[in-house]
């Protein structure tokens, strides 16, 4: 199981594998997000808790190696195109994507919403495919959005096809970031885990955004033992509970039992 706490050189101290500078550049990377083209050496300074000298050396080096852009303009970096290459690179080798779009694409007409699969990162999930119905009125999310883990109809799903030693550590780090509302969260995971149990799909509780509805299924890559995991969702007031258990639940189940058997002919 990968890490989930950003780097810090305590916890690091002692292995002697493990490259410092390596993972203070990377945390440099990860300071951006969506609608921040741009960040200064005091914001990310704040963001990593690192000094800001260190900062200083960090930026310039990833400056000098493409991976960060130095407007003068602003006086802050934004990320250069070598991060996306390195993101596109990763989306090119991901076989599931090009064996289960056709079936995504599919119901999220079938449905008129959306239907996507995420990857874990830390206590999040980022799309690493979506595809959106005709409609309107959908949810507008494209590869590299990022939802919460533990709140969501994916996420839950995602934990769901965990083996049990994974699970439990994961659960043990929500717990540490939920802190007051770990019970709330808890006992809707929990009702995640009897959902999945029951029926084979998680269901959205609203706790994230109550005006989303959606189910959650996991899958397991059986090339890498890798888990990710599908959702099929949208606006509540198009979605109704039953809508979601007596159809798009059953439908976003055979979608992925669908892909796990064409990757499992690729492997043969």
């Amino acid at each position: 199981m990968e890490e989930i706490q950003s780097y810090t050189e305590e916890e690091n101290a002692k292995d002697r594998q493990f490259v410092t500078a390596l993972a203070r550049g990377l945390e440099i990377l990860r300071c951006f997000r969506p609608g921040e083209a741009y960040l200064s050496n005091s914001e990310m300074a704040k963001r990593t808790a690192m000094p800001k000298p260190t900062i200083s050396r960090l930026t310039y080096t990833l400056t000098k190696l493409g991976y960060l852009n130095y407007s003068p303009e602003q006086g802050r970096y934004q990320l250069g195109a070598p991060v996306l290459a390195l993101g596109y690179t990763l989306l090119a080798n991901l076989d599931v994507r090009k064996l289960a779009r056709p079936g995504m694409q599919e119901l999220a007409e079938y449905a008129q919403c959306s239907v996507a699969i995420g990857i874990r990162d830390r206590l999040h999930m980022v799309y690493v495919e979506a595809c959106r119905g005709s409609a309107a009125v959908t949810l507008r999310r494209d590869a590299g959005s990022r939802i919460p883990l533990a709140t969501t109809a994916m996420g839950k799903a995602y934990l769901c096809g965990l083996p049990q030693a994974d699970r439990d550590f994961l659960m043990d780090h929500i717990r540490l970031h939920a802190e007051t509302n770990w019970p709330k969260i808890k006992a809707d995971i929990e009702q995640g885990f009897k959902d999945f149990q029951d029926r084979g799909f998680v269901l959205s509780s609203g706790y994230w955004d109550a005006n989303i509805s959606a189910v959650g299924v996991p899958l397991v890559d059986p090339d890498t033992a890798k888990s990710m995991a599908f959702n099929c969702g949208g606006p509540a007031f198009l979605l109704p509970q039953e809508k979601l258990i007596e159809d798009l639940g059953p439908r976003l189940v055979q979608l992925v039992r669908n892909v796990e058997m064409s990757m499992g002919r690729n492997i043969g």
